[in-house]
């Protein structure tokens, strides 16, 4: 059943085209032995209970009970697909990686849309933020872009990332979503006001995910050829235009197919309507952050575009449905600790934060080798050559024979000295508060809210008031 409010125009939705067509396969089982029988569990006579020598039906059950992994703890619920990134503008002046250095240069990746707050039964068209990811294969390494549809975020210190969850996710005595302590929690945090300008603006609700901007939200670092660095933001705009839905329309939506999102972007690829993002970066040299009154590292503020203009670089399409979610979405691990020379990290404390707690979370969900998972396994890589060894389902020859110490007198597992990073300067350690920094919480928003029409003030006015509720 397709999306009723077809704001889209995809018409009716493509069936999936999987099946081997002509020989028909045997069914085998795990150990690849024919299995006789996979209609009748095997019995002691005709009404007697079923006997522990059926290995087939055990080895059925025994797998079934273990089919569900344990699902993302924030972006749940997502949709994705492969695509081609394509480089048209030169920017070597600012960074030297490889996935940018030459115009015309294309790079396979991978991208996962999702929404944040639901599980992953949840419906698509809630009113959430997206997430927005993008895993890079390059010949120097995956490089991922772990990014939302909003440039900013709730807060800006990890600290409060897991009350946030706690706040957003059910309530533990009623097992309900509450109005009461999403707002509770936002509005004890003045910061959060732009974050939520946005998402309960007319933004709030992409129509699909083939309909929204991307952002890296974080600061990151280019560093080039000189081994200089300067602070960059992505950005990646639709070109498919911005189209949302209303609470009323949503409402509909989520009444009719809970999975519109989800079965937009399938239907679009298979029907060759191949969605397109430009991409491009915000460039800010280290003295100008220096110079800056606000922390240029805080996720809670934008970067204005009339300081730091949109710089273009390339552009991306999706073109590529998975042959298997579970085995290319549902296992695809984005992690923001994941850079290739050339692109790095800077002191955003949320971004900090997320470098920890991605792969740890990815550890607990897909193991400690699920860089061994196609999807995940640096496939642009001539010769992978990592350090790691052992753990839980290690299928790939475990480096054989291979030493597994450094220093060593055969050269083996040496560093790239090369591409070490420029100092960065630091201070003493301590906790700081944020606050004493940057208390002006309310010019980007007041910017924002000025910008939109008295209709688009209007629907920010209602939006926020029903989705507060009783609270």
């Amino acid at each position: 059943m397709g999306n009723p409010m077809d704001k889209n125009n995809l018409g009716d939705p493509i069936p999936s085209r999987n099946q081997n067509k002509g020989e028909n396969p045997g069914l085998k089982t795990a150990a690849g032995a024919p299995v006789t029988d996979n209609q009748d569990t095997m019995t002691s006579g005709k009404r007697g209970p079923v006997s522990l020598q059926d290995t087939w039906f055990l080895e059925k059950m025994a797998h079934f009970d273990r089919e569900v992994i344990p699902e993302r703890r924030m972006h749940a619920k997502g949709s994705g697909a492969f695509g081609t990134f394509t480089v048209t503008h030169d920017i070597t002046q600012y960074t030297k990686a490889a996935v940018f250095s030459e115009i015309g240069k294309k790079t396979e990746l991978v991208a996962r849309f999702s929404t944040v707050a639901g599980e992953r039964g949840a419906a698509d068209a809630e009113r959430d933020i997206r997430g927005f990811a993008l895993k890079f294969y390059t010949e120097e390494g995956n490089w991922d872009m772990v990014g939302n549809n909003t440039p900013v975020f709730f807060f800006r210190d990890p600290m409060k990332f897991i009350d946030l969850n706690h706040a957003i996710k059910r309530d533990p005595r009623t097992n309900l979503r509450s109005p009461n302590t999403n707002w509770d929690f936002w509005s004890s945090l003045p910061e959060a006001l732009l974050q939520l300008t946005i998402i309960m603006g007319d933004r709030g609700i992409p129509s699909s995910y083939r309909h929204m901007h991307g952002f890296s939200s974080h600061a990151y670092s280019f560093i080039n050829a000189r081994n200089e660095r300067v602070w960059v933001k992505f950005h990646f705009r639709a070109q498919q235009g911005i189209k949302n839905l209303t609470d009323q329309e949503a409402g509909k939506v989520v009444g009719m197919d809970r999975e519109s999102h989800q079965r937009d972007l399938y239907t679009a690829i298979e029907k060759g309507i191949f969605p397109k993002w430009k991409v491009y970066v915000q460039i800010m040299t280290e003295a100008q952050a220096e110079a800056m009154e606000n922390n240029p590292f805080d996720l809670t503020k934008m970067w204005l575009k009339k300081d730091f203009p949109l710089i273009p670089v390339g552009e991306f399409e999706l073109n590529r449905n998975p042959d298997n979610y579970f085995a290319d979405i549902e296992q695809a691990a984005f992690n923001p600790a994941n850079v290739v020379p050339g692109i790095s990290f800077s002191p955003d404390r949320m971004l900090q934060g997320r470098l920890f707690s991605y792969g740890d979370a990815q550890r607990y969900r897909l193991g400690v080798n699920h860089h061994q998972i196609p999807v995940n396994s640096p496939k642009a890589v001539k010769q992978p050559h990592s350090f790691h060894r052992d753990g839980q389902m290690r299928v790939d020859g475990n480096l054989g024979s291979e030493l597994h110490y450094e220093p060593n007198s055969y050269g083996n597992w040496t560093d790239s000295l090369k591409d070490n990073l420029p100092p960065e300067k630091g201070g003493d350690v301590y906790r700081y508060d944020f606050r004493e920094d940057d208390s002006d919480y309310f010019t980007q928003p007041g910017l924002l809210f000025r910008g939109m029409t008295p209709d688009q003030q209007q629907v920010l006015f209602d939006n926020t008031a029903r989705n507060m509720g009783d609270s």
